[in-house]
């Protein structure tokens, strides 16, 4: 097989890996980093962490997301008419790609239904911080 065959078929085969689970780098980031506290089903701790399925936080906050997974967050918020103070800390070292994974995961994930995220908004949101 030639050089240039092999390397269309490994391309090929990448990108239908890519169409089966779009979303699968920001499932490994959300493991990494969000998964010990929000848990794998995006539940959260009852009354201590906030839920990220079904969140109402996320569709009414967007442009926040991205600064809350950098920076971290502190203070009450309302999921969910639900308030919660636990304090979130941030992950500074990540990317605003890593970030955009991470939102695209979450938004895609446990029967959320969200437009997709997209990297420009991200870095916009990201240099707009408070």
């Amino acid at each position: 097989m030639s050089k240039s065959k092999t390397i269309a078929i490994l391309v090929f085969v990448f990108l239908i890996a890519c169409n089966v689970n779009p979303y699968q780098e920001g499932g490994r980031l959300y493991k990494v980093y969000c998964e010990n506290c929000h848990m794998q089903d995006g539940k959260g701790l009852r009354g201590l962490i906030p839920p990220l399925a079904n969140s109402d936080f996320l569709t009414k906050n967007k442009e926040q997301i991205p600064c809350i997974i950098k920076n971290g967050l502190k203070g009450a918020i309302i999921v969910n008419d639900t308030t919660y103070n636990t304090e979130m800390e941030g992950n500074p070292e990540l990317s605003a790609v890593q970030i955009n994974n991470i939102i695209n995961y979450i938004y895609h994930a446990w029967n959320n239904d969200l437009k997709k995220s997209n990297i420009n908004d991200v870095e916009k949101y990201l240099q707009n911080c408070k």
